[in-house]
């Protein structure tokens, strides 16, 4: 028991859902989010988060990985048979100075990915997004990964 209630129950609120049109804040709105990227190869996603790009491993098991981020933000990598298809960024970092993160991306042996149009053309690997400066590069699962500048 755990306040009174087994710990195997889920948990109930007696708070009555916002009304649709409601401005209330969500309670989300006060709570970190980690993404959660799919693996076909957990070895090859072990090697390429912990030791190329140097995250530390909080949790893992045969199929889940939890790796340490900035700010107490966690990521966690999942095991898939099939991966994911979509060519879209999954996750992106964000990072003070774009061009020092790509300088230590490539000294760890990441490849900076390049664009044209009708892409966001990049040079040298960045992309002038209007509000901020952008780079991506591919995990061996074909996750699509961002290191973001904001211009502000």
């Amino acid at each position: 028991m755990d306040g009174g209630r087994p710990t195997n129950e889920r948990p109930t609120t007696n708070e009555e859902p916002p009304t649709s049109g409601s401005r209330r804040k969500s309670v989300l709105s006060d709570h970190p989010v980690f993404p959660i990227l799919l693996s076909t190869d957990m070895a090859a996603s072990r090697t390429f988060y912990h030791d190329t790009l140097g995250l530390d491993i909080m949790a893992e098991s045969d199929d889940r990985i939890v790796l340490r981020c900035g700010g107490g933000t966690q990521l966690a990598i999942t095991n898939s048979t099939v991966g994911t298809s979509d060519a879209q960024t999954q996750m992106a970092w964000r990072v003070p100075d774009i061009g020092a993160a790509l300088a230590d991306l490539r000294a760890r042996g990441v490849r900076i990915e390049e664009y044209v149009a009708p892409d966001p053309p990049t040079a040298d690997g960045i992309a002038d997004m209007g509000h901020s400066w952008a780079a991506w590069f591919i995990d061996p699962s074909r996750n699509v990964l961002s290191v973001v500048q904001p211009k502000s």
